[in-house]
């Protein structure tokens, strides 16, 4: 499917997207969740790679309710710029590292329940038109929702399968 452009598609496509990464991580054997991924990546496994998606669930919320306040949220967080991102995702990497797989699964399932309620919540026009909210800036509120959710879980669900694949 392509880059959705209507609320439907867009919670419909998250579904998916979701679905297919939990479904691939809970087919892989307990070790295999455990097993670091080929050297080459930031998100050394499975848990990095949720714990990523999780935090970037927490700050899109933060995002959502400041700047829906009418208020301008930091975007994508106090310190960082767009440029800086890798710097950020560092952070999240260091600030999740120790927490056990089955935590962040659990906090990851609520967080999507959370964005799908936001997302939900919205007409198509809310979701869809340009410059609608101030705090989005020249894109749509759906734009931002597509980065936290369909296309954040399908570049997910790539760098796991693609990390598999090289070791076996």
């Amino acid at each position: 499917m392509s880059r959705p452009t209507d609320k439907k598609t867009l919670l419909a496509l998250s579904q998916i997207n979701y679905k297919k990464l939990i479904l691939f991580i809970w087919e892989l054997s307990d070790s295999q969740k455990q097993t670091d991924f080929p050297p080459g990546t930031m998100n050394r496994n499975i848990r990095d790679v949720l714990a990523h998606l999780y935090h970037w669930h927490l700050m899109m919320k933060s995002w959502y309710e400041i700047g829906m306040k009418g208020q301008k949220p930091d975007i994508p967080s106090k310190g960082y710029t767009w440029k800086t991102v890798p710097q950020l995702n560092q952070e999240i990497w260091e600030q999740y590292s120790k927490v056990p797989l089955r935590e962040i699964m659990s906090k990851l399932t609520e967080s999507h329940s959370e964005m799908m309620e936001l997302i939900s919540q919205h007409t198509y026009e809310e979701l869809f038109e340009k410059k609608k909210y101030p705090w989005t800036g020249t894109s749509s509120l759906g734009a931002y929702f597509i980065g936290a959710t369909s296309s954040h879980y399908l570049w997910a669900l790539k760098l796991i399968t693609k990390s598999y694949k090289k070791m076996k």
